[in-house]
């Protein structure tokens, strides 16, 4: 087991398989050393191996704690979607950027606070020189199943 599979086990976190594509594309494409991450949202596999949404609704709605679980829950599968792509997660030099994508209902205005349960996963998991990172958080009237949020994001690897 790696370092970074160790420490996943330290945090409690299961590492699920990728979620499956909605559409026609790959869960990420490297280009030399950089990642490029596909969009994924906060699912979760149920006992039948379907993809199950366990928070949905525009922020705002639903509360940002559970807004925020969703960003934690679609870095987790960006993980297993990087995991996919190059194997062994010890090959993760660093996380470069992402992209969240927030459902914001009207008068919503912390979708930063949104993005901050994927950012303070990474940094957690990797450590604030390999974890933290670039990035924006942009307000979105809908997303794909009427997630709370969507993030893509680019990786560096070895």
């Amino acid at each position: 087991m790696g370092r970074i599979e160790s420490r996943l086990k330290e945090m409690g976190v299961v590492l699920p398989r990728p979620p499956k594509p909605v559409a026609q594309y790959l869960p990420g494409v490297r280009v030399d050393n950089i990642l490029y991450v596909s969009g994924t949202i906060g699912t979760t596999v149920d006992d039948n191996d379907n993809d199950i949404l366990p928070f949905a609704g525009q922020v705002g709605d639903i509360s940002l704690d559970d807004a925020y679980q969703s960003a934690r829950l679609t870095a987790i599968n960006h993980l297993s979607m990087i995991k996919a792509v190059i194997g062994d997660l010890d090959q993760i030099v660093r996380i470069v950027k992402m992209i969240g994508y927030i459902n914001a209902a009207p008068g919503f205005k912390d979708a930063p606070q949104v993005l901050n349960g994927a950012s303070d996963f990474w940094i957690e998991l990797l450590g604030r020189e390999k974890g933290a990172h670039g990035r924006a958080a942009l307000y979105q009237n809908q997303l794909t199943s009427d997630a709370p949020i969507e993030i893509e994001m680019t990786v560096q690897v070895a």
